[in-house]
């Protein structure tokens, strides 16, 4: 038996300080991170001198450390125990008595060694509780920096694919027995350690049959509907490795989700295997029964074509389907003295005098809005209707007795006059928020001034809400009045990505395998371009096109513009500019 100092002899491969870090950052579907041929893992198994850590002892480490299936090195040693007794149990179980553990290396030098063999590496362990528990514990207790590896337990990931009716328990000799491992385990360390291998690679073997083929997937793993999704699996045969847009449809060819993915084969997988855990997914595809692709040229048109048809089809399980119609605008009334109001409906939208606001993504953040600009502006705030006939018997309302209400409570009587008092605001709905960030940071300065620290967040977070959502609206409006865009991006797999945008509508797409038949694949498309009529002058209410034109304006901010017809710019006193200067604004942010 190798003793601390020699155990860095036994290994059959220098050890590999390269070895695989695990990325803890969030990943795409497309991108779905380490494959678990790269992985550097080091599987481990434990003796001890009984089953709790911080009382019990460990007595031997054996591991194993493997990459791509092939074994890169060894690490075996006994360990004398500084306080515990190994029983007669235990001895008769491992073999394992303090005669051979007398000259043994204490944990305290054992321990270091085994964390250098490991770092950087996944841990594995079969019921890794256990042993994992004894390692943290024993850094603990000697003040050794636990470096937090990401861990996979053998007999959890086993449990997901070897079932009940293949074996009758999931011990580490039921399975050995079962795969048939040329090492056959024995209560020692190094064994156990290299009969763990042999199982992981062989459940390994298994989860790649149903699409996980990555270190983040597995990490994922859930039972829950595993076996329901199993069973479907068979739905993802013939999805095309392609970009493209993929629908979930029920028996009655109802669809029920859709989804894009720049590879379709690959995404759809995904939701029939153990890292899908999502509880509306897992209802989702037990109720399927079909799956239709769309493919399309590049991940852009994907994206395009994923929001049209979630748009027409309201697809039960797409959460943004649900109530498009709860967008709201802030509007000026079609009345003698015109007053703010918050609106959804078309109508309202029409009959406004000035240009709407919005849209507002809730009703709650319009209305925040629209109590700062009631705050700011001398608008009129009841909602009493006041005309030539009723202004002589009109009383003041309440808050015109504090001074937040404009017009005939404020003693205006001349529509003309009114009018007058509030232009700024109709310059901000019609654009210009010069006035609006000028009288907001007035307002601010005031209230920290009177150490009303709260309310002067309140209004900076309403101004910026308002600077926020009328910039993504004139970036819309500003790409809409663009009679055509000719533009190309880089694929993310090579060759080039071509679309033409006519009035913020991806007209058509094409993708060039390389930079000499630009010139040729746009004058191939343009040739059966869809034709945009001009958008206009009024935006509606459930205005599904606005999502499809801010994505359009997104991708242009790193796209190469070959032709642009007409002028494409952006108004130097409206939002954008005052949302740059007042913070950053994103236009993907919610609001």
């Amino acid at each position: 038996m190798s003793r601390a100092g020699d155990r860095l002899g036994h290994m059959s491969a220098p050890f590999d300080r390269s070895a695989t870090a695990i990325d803890s950052s969030q990943l795409s579907f497309d991108n779905l991170g380490t494959p678990l041929h790269e992985v550097t893992f080091v599987i481990v198994d434990l003796e001890t001198t009984g089953t709790h850590a911080g009382k019990s002892e460990i007595t031997e480490i054996g591991a194993i450390k493997t990459r791509g299936g092939e074994v890169l090195g060894e690490f075996q040693s006994l360990v004398k125990p500084e306080e515990s007794v190994i029983s007669p149990f235990v001895a008769q179980l491992t073999g394992i008595t303090h005669a051979m553990v007398d000259d043994a290396p204490s944990i305290r030098s054992v321990l270091p060694s085994f964390l250098e063999f490991s770092v950087g590496a996944v841990l594995v362990a079969h019921n890794a509780p256990f042993d994992i528990g004894f390692l943290r514990s024993a850094c603990e207790k000697l003040d050794y920096h636990w470096p937090q590896p990401t861990v996979l337990d053998t007999v959890t990931l086993s449990r997901r694919v070897v079932g009940r009716d293949e074996v009758r328990n999931h011990k580490l000799s039921t399975l050995s027995a079962h795969f048939g491992t040329e090492v056959s385990p024995d209560h020692r360390a190094l064994s156990d350690a290299q009969a763990t291998g042999e199982v992981l690679h062989r459940v390994l073997e298994r989860f790649g049959g149903y699409g996980i083929t990555t270190l983040e997937e597995l990490a994922t793993v859930r039972q829950a509907g595993w076996a329901k999704r199993q069973a479907k699996s068979h739905l993802a045969k013939g999805v095309p490795a392609e970009p493209g847009v993929y629908m979930f449809l029920d028996g009655t060819r109802r669809v029920l989700y859709i989804g894009k993915s720049g590879n379709m084969a690959r995404r759809v997988r995904g939701y029939f295997n153990a890292s899908e855990n999502r509880g509306r997914m897992a209802e989702m595809i037990t109720a399927a029964q079909e799956v239709s692709c769309l493919p399309c040229a590049h991940a852009l048109e994907a994206e395009v074509r994923e929001i049209r048809l979630i748009g027409e089809l309201a697809p039960p399980y797409n959460r943004r389907s649900k109530n498009p119609e709860r967008n709201s605008w802030i509007v000026l009334s079609d009345e003698t003295f015109p007053r703010l109001s918050v609106v959804r409906s078309n109508t309202a939208l029409e009959k406004s005098p000035a240009t709407p606001l919005g849209p507002f993504r809730s009703r709650k953040s319009a209305q925040a809005v629209k109590e700062l600009l009631d705050t700011v502006y001398p608008v009129k705030r009841c909602t009493a209707k006041i005309t030539a006939a009723n202004l002589d018997s009109h009383r003041p309302c309440v808050s015109s007795q504090v001074g937040q209400c404009g017009g005939p409570c404020a003693g205006v009587t001349d529509r003309h006059t009114y009018l007058a008092e509030i232009a700024e605001l109709f310059a901000v709905m019609a654009g210009d928020f010069s006035s609006l960030r000028r009288l907001c940071t007035q307002r601010m300065s005031r209230l920290a001034e009177e150490a009303r620290y709260e309310t002067a967040a309140e209004v900076r977070d309403a101004m910026r809400s308002a600077l926020s959502t009328a910039a993504r609206a004139e970036s819309v409006r500003a790409l809409r009045d663009i009679p055509e865009i000719l533009a190309y991006a880089p694929g993310p797999e090579g060759g080039l990505d071509l679309g033409v945008i006519r009035h913020g509508k991806l007209a058509a797409a094409s993708h060039a395998r390389g930079t000499q038949s630009i010139e040729g694949g746009f004058a191939a498309i343009r040739a059966t371009a869809e034709w945009v009529p001009a958008p206009g002058k009024l935006p509606a209410a459930t205005d599904s096109l606005a999502e499809e034109t801010r994505l359009l304006a997104q991708w242009l901010q790193s796209a190469t513009l070959t032709s642009v017809q007409g002028a494409w710019s952006l108004p130097c006193t409206g939002a954008n500019y005052h949302a740059q200067e007042s913070g950053p604004v994103r236009l993907g942010d919610p609001v």
